[in-house]
């Protein structure tokens, strides 16, 4: 089963968007994501920190600034 990470940034309200408009997705797929602090790690910070939220599939970017269900739909099925 493939993992879902999101990483986000406290007050960010792309990243809340983000997060809301997976929630159906999530249930939908009976998984969850995990969410992490863009800024809780340097190396995250400088690969990601001007483009949260980025949602990764197994480690790999899907979507950015906004849910991309298409192009999440094609990681999950490619690496699920």
């Amino acid at each position: 089963m493939s993992r879902l990470t999101l990483y986000s940034r406290e007050g960010c309200h792309l990243c809340d968007e983000m997060l809301a408009a997976l929630a159906p997705w999530l249930l939908r797929h009976g998984t969850t994501v995990e969410v992490l602090d863009v800024d809780a790690d340097p190396i995250v910070r400088r690969r990601f920190g001007h483009k949260v939220p980025v949602l990764l599939v197994d480690g790999e970017p899907v979507s950015s600034a906004a849910l991309d269900p298409e192009a999440l739909e094609r990681a999950w099925r490619d690496g699920g």
